[in-house]
């Protein structure tokens, strides 16, 4: 048997931590952190106990344990988006294999040193597309791949961001403000337009148009605080109201999307719009009691302490108990991007957040099926459409395979590939190259949707780095 690939991590937060490090506490004889750097005192420490590293392999800063060159194969880079050009260029130089949290970098320069500096030094620098590996996408492109749609015509991508992830992530959260982390459409859509290019080759020339339309201080109710928890006269009707969000519903929309029988079965879908409901009916249920103690994400990204007077305290003195109307946020509330593809098929990416329900959809036409497409985490379904039989064809990817973990399985999956590129260069799903197309479309479709111009993508990729070839696999 062989030993387990043993890898250091930049970045013991929500996905660096979280996401990703549980694969090698699932499966020791895969994978082994031998050393940590976080910044953050509580999360290295959790992160250490967690993973049995010593103290003398716990370190404030990536500079520190690049430096002690530690001779292990692979390095996890998962800081803030912003801080990941430094580190995974310098894990590269000093010669480990990179798995690089999603987007590559916040700036079309700080992509092309990465994809640049892994090729100068031969090593594998993969990015966190975790869709690639979630077993709903790998079935879809092995459709396409098949022939069964015929040749592909038209594609709808739907992004539907869910109105109070919106909030929490781009109105209230780290990706509110395009001055401080990436625009929106990169940070949450890289995923779907490496998806679009993996199942649709690339595109050759694209438009865009979005903007900020509702969370605006003009659009603010009569009377609103600053703070939510300030005495807001609007906090009976506002969907986005701090404590009922943190401290009432949020757990509850966490069962909503994982667990939708469960609820129907209490009872309790009534929860979710009457917050005070619930604490009758947990003293009644001891089940939902329970499951009203979740403090997974996002409860454990405003606090450490998710304790309720720790979300209350949150809420009164951090970022996630402002205002949606009153925040510093700047970035689109919907987007749409239009793509011409080089095959001559059409596609169109539309990215919002005003949705009731978090989750992808889509619908791929082709001259002899119609695909369409739900992935929610609750719920993975394709229909193939025959044009010439009439016949629908139901397909569940999920159904009987592990996909309790983050992203429908995707997390896991991409972890699993990872060690197997790591110990097998040959068995790599996809390139940095390849990984970079996604993030020249979504600076190009920034470009277009500020100027009011279409992008001719060769061009773009031309000035971005000589448009060498892209290697295999794409």
């Amino acid at each position: 048997m062989s030993q387990p690939v043993e890898a250091i991590l930049i970045g013991a937060g929500n996905r660096g931590a979280d996401s990703y490090a549980p694969y090698a506490l699932a499966h020791p004889e895969d994978l082994r952190f031998v050393a940590v750097a976080e910044p953050h005192p509580v999360r290295r420490a959790r992160f250490a106990a967690a993973h049995g590293i010593p103290p003398e392999l716990q370190f404030e800063s990536w500079e520190a344990l690049i430096a002690r060159r530690l001779p292990v194969a692979a390095a996890l880079v998962c800081t803030l988006d912003t801080l990941h050009v430094e580190p995974a260029v310098a894990a590269l130089e000093a010669g480990y294999e990179v798995l690089l949290e999603k987007p590559m970098a916040t700036t079309l320069a700080g992509c092309v040193q990465l994809v640049q500096t892994a090729e100068r030094t031969g090593r594998l620098l993969q990015i966190c597309h975790v869709l690639r590996y979630a077993p709903f996408f790998t079935v879809l492109h092995e459709i396409l791949e098949s022939g069964r749609l015929g040749e592909i015509i038209t594609v709808e991508h739907r992004e539907n961001v869910s109105y109070w992830h919106m909030a929490h992530s781009y109105v209230r959260g780290n990706w509110r403000n395009s001055a401080l982390e990436s625009p929106m459409i990169l940070a949450k859509c890289c995923h779907d337009l490496d998806i679009l290019f993996w199942n649709l080759g690339r595109t050759a020339r694209l438009s865009s148009s979005g903007a900020l339309m509702h969370y605006r201080p003009e659009n603010a109710p009569p009377g609103a605080p600053q703070r939510c928890t300030d005495g807001c006269p609007a906090a009976e009707t506002c969907p986005w109201y701090a404590p009922r969000l943190y401290i009432e519903m949020q757990p509850l929309l966490q069962i909503a999307e994982r667990s939708p029988d469960l609820l129907e079965r209490w009872g309790a879908k009534l929860l979710l719009h009457h917050p005070t409901v619930a604490r009758g009916l947990r003293r009644l249920l001891p089940p939902l009691d329970r499951a009203m103690d979740y403090r997974g994400w996002p409860l454990s990204v405003i606090a450490e302490d998710t304790s309720l007077a720790g979300r209350w305290e949150a809420l009164r003195s951090g970022p996630y108990g402002r205002c949606v109307y009153h925040c510093d946020n700047d970035v689109v509330d919907h987007q749409i991007v239009t793509l011409s593809l080089e095959s001559g098929a059409t596609a169109v990416l539309v990215m919002h957040g005003h949705s009731h329900r978090e989750g992808r959809t889509m619908r791929y036409d082709g001259t002899r099926a119609t695909l369409r497409g739900c992935y929610y985490d609750e719920e993975q379904v394709l229909e193939i459409h025959d044009h010439l039989t009439g016949k629908v064809e139901v397909i569940r990817p999920a159904q009987g395979r592990a996909t309790a973990a983050g992203h429908g399985g995707g997390d896991m999956g991409l972890m699993r590939a990872f060690v197997r590129a790591v110990r097998d260069r040959g068995a790599a799903l996809t390139t940095a190259r390849a990984s970079l197309e996604s993030h020249l479309l979504a600076f190009a479709a920034e470009g277009a949707r500020l100027h009011h111009t279409v992008i001719e993508m060769a061009a773009y990729r031309q000035s971005a780095l000589n448009d060498p070839p892209l290697t295999s696999p794409g």
